[in-house]
């Protein structure tokens, strides 16, 4: 049986043979592309679990990819990137990315981020319906989020998270309990990448992301969720 199905854009054939070889003796299906438009015509003909994708390639690029890859699908997307700059991580969240790892990487780290970002938090352990948090309606029935009537798309885990934080609202969760819940065991002191999940998160939710309403921070901690008893 398939651990599920990987596409690898890269347009380095080394690392695309590397990864293939390494994903394989996991149990997954893998299919490859050198760059982002053989990626989406690949995407538009086939079905993907989760795709590994390289930030710097020629021609459209990882990002531009990504953020088409996105606005047409939820399939779970990893940015590679070779540089650990913060402004990477958000650039690759901002194009609608899950996760992003470091070149070069480690077999066991890339294999725990690909089975953080393939699984999915039980919707029975979280609400249904629907919420208001001030302009911001969720539909956690259809994974569906709107502002003022517009979507707002949230990837797969942002919006696994905001799922936790609902459930779990006007109590104090700690870095450990939401990465080991959303992401799983494989994490828990990643406090850094936490924090940059939640910058994106309240980006999205917040009408002033700055100073937010509804997603605190508590100091050393780790962050609750405001909710409003009339909500």
């Amino acid at each position: 049986m398939s651990a599920g199905r990987i596409i690898i854009v890269d347009d380095d054939p080394q690392i695309r043979r590397v990864m293939r070889v390494t994903l394989t003796g996991q149990g997954y299906e893998v299919d490859d592309a050198k760059n982002g438009e053989a990626a989406l015509e690949k995407l538009r003909d086939q079905r993907f679990d989760l795709v590994l994708l390289d930030m710097n390639m020629p021609g459209i690029g990882g990002l531009e990819t990504c953020r088409t890859i996105r606005a047409q699908s939820d399939v779970a997307i990893i940015m590679l990137t070779v540089r650990d700059a913060d402004s990477d991580k958000v650039d690759a969240l901002d194009a609608g990315a899950d996760d992003y790892i470091t070149k070069p990487y480690n077999p066991p780290e890339l294999l725990a981020r690909i089975r953080a970002a393939l699984r999915r938090t039980p919707s029975m352990q979280g609400p249904t319906g629907r919420i208001t948090l001030g302009s911001v309606e969720v539909d956690f029935d259809s994974r569906q989020v709107s502002a003022d009537g517009r979507r707002v798309r949230l990837t797969p885990k942002e919006f696994d998270l905001l799922r936790y934080f609902v459930g779990h609202a006007n109590k104090t969760l700690s870095h450990r309990e939401l990465l080991q819940a959303v992401w799983g065991p494989d994490y828990g002191d990643q406090v850094d990448y936490l924090r940059v999940f939640i910058n994106q998160l309240r980006k999205k939710i917040e009408p002033k992301p700055s100073s937010p309403t509804f997603l605190l921070t508590e100091p050393w901690v780790g962050y609750r969720l405001n909710l409003p008893a009339e909500t």
